[in-house]
């Protein structure tokens, strides 16, 4: 039961977080860098956007308590949230659920340092990765056991980010526009399946049925 949390929330950072667009735009944000300087990046970068997940994943609950959110609103929002993004992944459709708009990557080419904005955030801790973070470790409870491998799973995931990262132009090269776009609707089609059961659960557990 503790590996199909795991395993859900591995799944769930790694379709809303999305190595593989986060390789295409960061190696078309560093094409003109050195090694080293995309090295620096890439890391400061995957630090800054893990603080902002483990935050959200911290305080997530408190936050709900606060704003009178209640957790079947917030898995169904998060349902919402995660098959619009699903959706976009499937027919290739760029959004800001996942990255960075080309607004905003325009506006990034001009910046010396792209660690904070748009890396950071929203690149790598976007809209769609704190829902996920919140909806998740909400579900399993602060420092419970659960919430640890939730945790686990995040910090997986950034890990394999920041790999990404590290080789994003021979990666770009060896796979191609083609190649990420097969490994990218593949998990959109995953993660939409994950979508439903959100909502499916957020509906069960708020009574509307039993209303």
């Amino acid at each position: 039961m503790r590996l199909d949390t795991f395993l859900l929330a591995l799944s769930t950072f790694f379709a809303t977080i999305g190595p593989a667009d986060l390789v295409l735009v960061f190696a078309a944000l560093t094409e003109k860098m050195t090694t080293k300087e995309r090295r620096v990046m890439a890391l400061r970068g995957t630090l800054i956007a893990t603080g902002i997940l483990v935050f959200f994943a911290v305080f997530g609950e408190p936050l709900l308590k606060l704003f009178g959110i209640t957790i079947p609103a917030l898995r169904i929002a998060g349902g919402v949230l995660l098959l619009l993004i699903s959706i976009d992944m499937v027919f290739a459709r760029h959004s800001g659920g996942t990255g960075t708009t080309p607004e905003e990557e325009n506006e990034a080419k001009t910046r010396p340092d792209i660690s904070v904005f748009p890396l950071a955030t929203p690149l790598i801790a976007g809209p769609g990765a704190i829902s996920a973070v919140i909806l998740l470790s909400t579900a399993e409870g602060a420092f419970s056991v659960g919430w640890v491998l939730v945790i686990a799973a995040m910090l997986t995931i950034l890990l394999v980010c920041y790999a990404a990262m590290l080789v994003a132009i021979p990666i770009q090269r060896l796979l191609g526009i083609t190649g990420l776009a097969v490994v990218s609707r593949v998990v959109g089609v995953l993660l939409a399946a994950l979508a439903i059961q959100f909502l499916i659960d957020g509906i069960k557990t708020s009574g509307i049925l039993g209303a």
